[in-house]
């Protein structure tokens, strides 16, 4: 059973990337393991501290810059400490016509994994996006959330989705996650 607040965006976040082509993409995942449920032409994942996608883009081992048609990082900028350098590393990271899914909460409970930094709304990781780099005209961004569903996720740490008394109507005043895909 899935975490409540994740489960409206995954079905969402599982529409937007299967209509992508997954087959026909190299695919970079900064954030975990979201990215292995499509079958990407490659698929590798990156994890801090061996990378800091703050400090730099990602290189191989002679030190050339690491280039992918997607980049997922999904529920962890919120963790980072520089999320605009980490951005502008991502863009240097793709190839023309590559695409950048970010998703991250608004309003959940602070949780330091290993620190809680930021939280965006869909405007929020537009202007974010933009003034990394991203053309405007080539993001598309949304968010989803309720207020039923956050006082339930706030009365227990990380509820567990229940179909019987969750209600995943979307309440556009009341997001608690946004995500966004950018294209280069």
């Amino acid at each position: 059973m899935a975490f409540l607040n994740r489960v409206a965006y995954k079905r969402r976040a599982t529409e937007l990337i299967a209509e992508l082509d997954p087959p026909s993409r190299n695919c970079a995942e900064i954030s975990g393991a979201f990215g292995k449920g499509f079958d990407f032409k490659t698929f590798e994942e990156f994890h801090y501290p061996d990378y800091d996608i703050c400090k730099d883009a990602f290189r191989d081992g002679s030190g050339k810059l690491r280039k992918f048609d997607m980049v997922i990082a999904d529920q962890v900028w919120e963790h980072l400490d520089r999320p605009y350098a980490a951005t502008k590393n991502v863009l240097k990271m793709l190839n023309k016509g590559g695409i950048f899914y970010v998703c991250t909460p608004f309003y959940v409970r602070y949780h330091a994994f290993p620190v809680d930094c930021s939280r965006w709304t869909a405007r929020g990781l537009t202007n974010l996006l933009i003034e990394c780099g991203f053309d405007a005209d080539k993001i598309m961004a949304e968010q989803w959330g309720n207020l039923p569903s956050a006082q339930r996720d706030c009365q227990k740490k990380w509820a567990k989705y229940d179909p019987e008394i969750d209600d995943l109507t979307n309440d556009p005043n009341f997001p608690i996650v946004a995500w966004a895909l950018a294209t280069k």
